[in-house]
């Protein structure tokens, strides 16, 4: 397969992490046909010089590479199979960049509509997104790989091929599990300390600075001390979904993770206390004492 270097992109979902790979893309000089389904998010964009598709089969149109970044397997099955959707007119002829986090296995079945598919986990934010310094974990063939390493690595600094497809989802959910139960254990101890009595700012200073917090925790302490958790970096309702397909995939391999499947239901939980679109530390909202309580 030729290696793909120049374009044109598609990419397909302009949320917090496709926005910034198509910026990322556009700044290195690449043609990007974008797509999303509330129109108004391409606006930024188009003024950088991107199409803005009606719908995923314009957006496709003449592309060697279609990048889909929409938030889940319901809105990937849309995207792909809905009336104006990428295989509506028959099988795409580039390569699918799946970046969304979806289960392992509905990459594999993709592969039966689309010859050349790689799935990617992406480890990153929006600033690394649209600065080309995301760390990419990619699951497919070696050929399909190989042909889209350049473009990749526009958009990483790390870009590591892991072996068959469906890997990059298999390591994207790992590192999720990790983020979502070290942010829980994070709100959890100040939960605690708050509730008996100590600073609660003075207990989030500590722990940030302290041995015990990884990078994630020291970033989301600032959630917790400002208790602003609108704008967010990830949303809860996203972690909420990593942690159950997750729990599926030990489920499917026999294994017992009694820590995924507590942030899981907490985070189920929380997303429907209506904290689904708030950043995934609003976690902590669903642990707060009830009115009354006393401590």
């Amino acid at each position: 397969m030729t290696r793909i270097t120049n374009g044109p992109v598609a990419v397909l979902g302009l949320g917090t992490m496709g926005s910034g790979l198509a910026t990322r893309l556009l700044e290195q000089g690449i043609q990007v046909r974008v797509w999303n389904r509330t129109a108004e998010r391409a606006g930024p964009l188009a003024k950088a010089g991107a199409h803005v598709a009606v719908h995923p089969a314009d957006a496709i149109e003449g592309t060697t590479v279609a990048i889909c970044a929409v938030a889940d397997g319901e809105a990937l099955g849309t995207v792909l199979h809905g009336p104006d959707g990428v295989l509506a007119e028959g099988p795409y002829p580039g390569v699918l960049i799946c970046t969304s986090t979806v289960a392992p296995e509905e990459i594999v079945q993709i592969a039966g509509d689309i010859p050349s598919v790689l799935d990617v986990g992406m480890l990153g934010n929006a600033d690394h997104a649209r600065d080309g310094e995301l760390r990419l974990f990619v699951g497919g063939e070696e050929s399909t790989y190989e042909a889209c390493r350049p473009l990749l690595k526009m958009l990483g600094k790390e870009v590591v091929h892991l072996g068959e497809l469906g890997s990059g989802m298999r390591m994207k959910l790992c590192l999720n599990l990790l983020m979502g139960i070290e942010v829980q254990a994070l709100a959890e101890a100040t939960e605690l300390a708050a509730a008996s009595g100590l600073d609660r700012q003075l207990v989030l200073k500590t722990i940030a600075g302290s041995g015990f917090a990884s990078p994630v925790m020291a970033f989301k302490s600032r959630r917790l001390v400002s208790g602003r958790f609108e704008e967010p970096d990830f949303r809860l309702r996203l972690m909420a979904k990593d942690l159950m397909l997750a729990s599926k995939q030990a489920a499917a391999a026999g294994l017992s993770l009694p820590l995924v499947t507590a942030a899981a239901e907490t985070h189920v939980r929380a997303a429907e206390q209506g904290l689904g679109d708030q950043d995934c530390a609003a976690v902590t909202r669903a642990l707060t004492p009830k009115p009354g309580h006393e401590t």
